[in-house]
């Protein structure tokens, strides 16, 4: 065994506990997301990887100083405030699985308001809607 297999499996294992704690966060395995789409580049697994491993592997696993009741709140006002919504929705989802209330998450929105406008607020509250509703149903 050379030293590049070894780095290897230790990379392949970082990565399958970044997987591991995307599907605590989620409730869901992430692979269904990150396989290749048609047309897409070679390197575009890179990106997946990358992205996948910065998120789960390095942010969220960090309870040192935010837990992840505290970081998924935060990550629900970065999402809503920048207006991106079907992330919105997966950071929603964290929230709550990691014992945000709806309370909670619609001060969140009070928040958004203020800071970065009513009208965006608005939207992403319509995601947190549709969130809480999957709960209800489900």
């Amino acid at each position: 065994m050379t030293t590049d297999d070894a780095s290897a499996r230790g990379r392949d294992a970082e990565y399958a506990a970044a997987l591991d704690t995307a599907e605590r966060l989620l409730g869901f395995r992430l692979e269904r997301f990150l396989g290749p789409t048609p047309g897409e580049p070679a390197n575009g697994a890179d990106f997946k990887r990358i992205a996948t491993m910065h998120a789960f592997g390095d942010a969220w696993p960090r309870e040192e100083y935010l837990n992840t009741h505290v970081r998924a709140l935060v990550s629900v006002t970065i999402a809503a405030t920048l207006g991106v919504l079907e992330p919105l929705r997966g950071q929603l989802r964290i929230a709550l699985n990691a014992g945000a209330t709806k309370e909670e998450i619609a001060e969140v929105f009070v928040q958004v308001a203020v800071y970065a406008g009513v009208a965006r607020a608005f939207d992403g509250y319509q995601v947190a809607a549709e969130v809480f509703a999957e709960r209800a149903d489900g």
